[in-house]
């Protein structure tokens, strides 16, 4: 699951809202860890905004993290844990908080991204089934 969920450039084939992704940077850290930085364009309508974060992935603590960097957020900050239960399963924990630096921008996406992101687990869930069977 941490591959598939760390395999950002295919989460246009499957990821509400989710119209593009663009990594403009990939490095290598100590220890293990990977650092993206990722341009995801989402749209709904006629609402379209592209913003940038930082993606960490870290293998060996079972987390990716995502931080905000440019876009029309005030934060975007979510965390992925993987946690092994038996050989081929494991508990998968996602983690968002978000806040729209424009109450008017808030006020009109707010409810949708809410529904959005709480359809992100049902989404990676599919992805999985098609991915691993």
């Amino acid at each position: 699951m941490f591959d598939l969920v760390a395999d950002v450039e295919s989460y246009p084939r499957f990821v509400p809202l989710c119209e593009s992704l663009t990594v403009r940077a990939r490095r290598d850290q100590p220890e293990g860890r990977e650092v993206l930085v990722a341009d995801m364009t989402v749209s709904y309508a006629m609402f379209r905004e592209t913003f940038t974060s930082k993606v960490t992935l870290d293998r060996a603590a079972r987390t990716i993290t995502v931080e905000y960097l440019d876009g029309p957020f005030r934060h975007l900050e979510n965390v992925w844990t993987f946690r092994p239960i038996d050989d081929g399963h494991a508990d998968v924990h996602f983690f968002i908080t978000y806040e729209f630096k424009s109450r008017t921008l808030g006020a009109l996406m707010g409810a949708m991204f809410d529904k959005a992101f709480r359809k992100f687990a049902e989404a990676f869930e599919s992805r999985a089934d098609t991915v691993y069977g």
